[in-house]
């Protein structure tokens, strides 16, 4: 996964001055953390070599081995190889705990030096972000979902929903008037939680299923670590079975991966907040299928179909960005299509809202209520017409024509109608289950995520604060593994004082995005389950469609090769010494 694009000023990507070489160099290496500060050319790895061979004098690292049969001598014993054979040690007559925090020091330094003046705001916002390689030269066919990816909608219909659906547990489902105190709370909750409905926790899982802890919520307060992994049988991984299936719907624990269930998780904990307040035993069941049906209601009854179409200007964001795009590629000569679960006449008005009476003129397909993700996996459902007020017409339907509306359907279908296979087809959705996993898995189509929290993130991670905070946790971190080795009473209270701090350094750089839950990507260290579905289903993935306005029509979207952790090390000697030829790298060739 990897960025395309970067901020800078002109130019809409970053032109980098050695300054990030430097300051990976400083983080990451920190055993080199001196010469890596050196200047560039001979006198950096004239520092190396130097160094290199002060570390040899002092028996850390062995002289390059004989050929033959003297290698094998030369070689360490299994139980001094490894990383501590490699560690510098305190100057003699000097107490670890001393060399311990000149050590800590001296790396806080380095990285606050080396943080260079404009090293913030290197990420666009306005970027298309790539985890598979795809060009779009080969792209003939554009498809869209409407919902959070043609049309982008303001939070005041989250509240909207919220309200609506509270209202409707008092009045129909009984539930207790108090409940009208609660009102939609827009920054509480992220996408992409999971929650477990017989223990009623709302809770950040990563990508290895363990829970995040600090981000397990009954209600809206937050459970205690402990008692997070006493309820999992004293582990913080939730196994597969109880996990989910392909769509993120488990026995037990269900994941909220659309927008739209922002204001349903926010009611949830609300409901469950009211209740234990109030000492009011529930059944956990009852209460998450009630909330799941009010919020629902909403949704199949019309009602927030009728709040959009009654103030599109309120509700509707970016619509003349829209505009542009579907004009742009139409005047390129590509196939447009659109397959989404509105109804006609909620697309109609939103699209002559945002592109123009004449928008059908644009698509080539527009089919409604597809009642994705089944349209993709189910044979069954046949193609309905509809007439210009969208009535259904009872015809068969032997052929897709451009400028008519269909309901209902098939992919199958759909395929040996317009004969669009392949990698030819680009479809873009924000639902990564509903939208995007079946046409990426099963039929070999091209895939765009629709990822609009990917803007205020990006921004967030632009800031001082937090690339200060980052950098020196991953010092700290580096720090922290090399030195573990000292193990008397004083060094493992020094490094005990130094995980204190990593976790304190952690917790706040989740708060930059969420005090509850942090980053809809990111756990402390691991990608979020979100992120490893984000990753699988999606070729590319960005704030919004207009970010394609950023890029050629014939534009190739690479995926930098980032490190996996067995190469990190070699990318980091690499980076310190500012060539390829890696440090020690005649030592490494005799590891067998």
């Amino acid at each position: 996964m990897a960025a395309v694009g970067f901020k800078a000023a002109g130019s809409g990507l970053w032109k980098g001055n050695g300054a990030g070489l430097q300051l990976a160099a400083a983080v990451f290496c920190q055993s080199c953390s001196s010469a890596a500060s050196s200047g560039p050319g001979e006198g950096r790895r004239a520092g190396w070599g130097q160094q290199r061979a002060q570390h040899q004098s002092a028996g850390q690292f062995p002289p390059p081995a004989a050929p033959g049969r003297a290698r094998r001598a030369a070689e360490p014993s299994p139980a001094a190889a490894g990383p501590l054979s490699s560690q510098p040690s305190p100057a003699e007559g000097a107490d670890t705990k001393s060399y311990l925090w000149a050590r800590y020091h001296e790396m806080k330094k380095l990285v606050y030096d080396l943080l260079p003046p404009g090293v913030c705001n290197l990420l666009n916002p306005a970027a298309i972000y790539a985890n598979n390689e795809i060009s779009l030269r080969d792209v003939e066919i554009y498809g869209f979902d409407y919902d959070y990816t043609l049309a982008q909608y303001s939070n005041l219909l989250h509240s909207m929903i919220f309200n609506t659906a509270r209202d409707i547990l008092i009045e129909q489902y009984k539930y207790p008037e108090g409940l009208k105190k609660y009102d939609y709370l827009p920054g509480f909750a992220i996408r992409g939680l999971h929650y477990d409905v017989q223990k009623s926790l709302l809770m950040k899982i990563d990508a290895f299923h363990y829970v995040q802890l600090g981000t397990a919520y009954r209600g809206l307060k937050p459970v205690p670590d402990d008692e997070v992994i006493e309820l999992y049988g004293g582990t913080q991984h939730i196994p597969l079975y109880q996990m989910s299936d392909f769509y993120g719907k488990g026995p037990s624990i269900k994941q909220f991966m659309d927008i739209f269930s922002l204001p349903e998780m926010t009611l949830l904990s609300s409901v469950i907040d009211y209740f234990i307040n109030h000492g009011i035993e529930f059944d956990q069941v009852h209460l998450y299928k009630d909330i799941s049906d009010a919020i629902k209601d909403v949704h199949v009854k019309g009602m927030m179909y009728k709040w959009i179409e009654k103030d599109m200007e309120k509700y509707i964001l970016h619509g003349d960005e829209t505009y542009a795009v579907l004009n742009r590629l139409v005047n390129l000569n590509k196939k447009l299509f659109l397959i989404t679960n509105s109804p006609f006449s909620f697309v109609d008005k939103g699209m002559k809202h945002m592109v123009g009476k004449n928008w059908r003129d644009l698509f080539d397909m527009v089919i409604v209520q597809a009642d994705k993700p089944t349209f993709f996996t189910d044979r069954r459902k046949p193609f309905r017409k509809l007439d210009d007020k969208g009535s259904l017409q009872w015809d068969k339907i032997n052929k897709l024509e451009k400028g008519k509306i269909y309901k209902q359907g098939n992919l199958f279908d759909f395929l040996r109608l317009t004969g669009w296979r392949g990698s030819k087809v680009l479809y873009f959705g924000d639902h990564l289950y509903s939208d995007l996993a079946d046409l990426m898995l099963r039929h070999g189509w091209r895939t765009g995520a629709i990822v609009p929290e990917l803007e205020p993130e990006i921004r967030i991670i632009n800031t001082e604060q937090y690339m200060h905070s980052l950098t020196w946790q991953q010092a700290l971190t580096g720090l922290l593994e090399r030195m573990q080795m000292y193990q008397d009473a004083e060094s493992k209270q020094v490094l005990l004082e130094w995980m204190q701090e990593r976790q304190e350094i952690r917790s706040l750089t989740k708060n930059l995005f969420n005090p509850q839950f942090g980053s809809i990507f990111r756990t402390f260290h691991n990608p979020t389950y979100f992120s490893r579905r984000l990753i699988r289903f999606s070729d590319i993935y960005m704030a919004s469609i207009s970010c394609l306005l950023n890029y050629d029509v014939n534009f190739t979207f690479f995926p930098r090769r980032t490190p996996l952790q067995h190469e990190a090390p070699l990318w980091m000697d690499q980076l310190c010494t500012g060539c390829m030829k890696t440090p020690f790298l005649e030592e490494m060739v005799h590891i067998r």
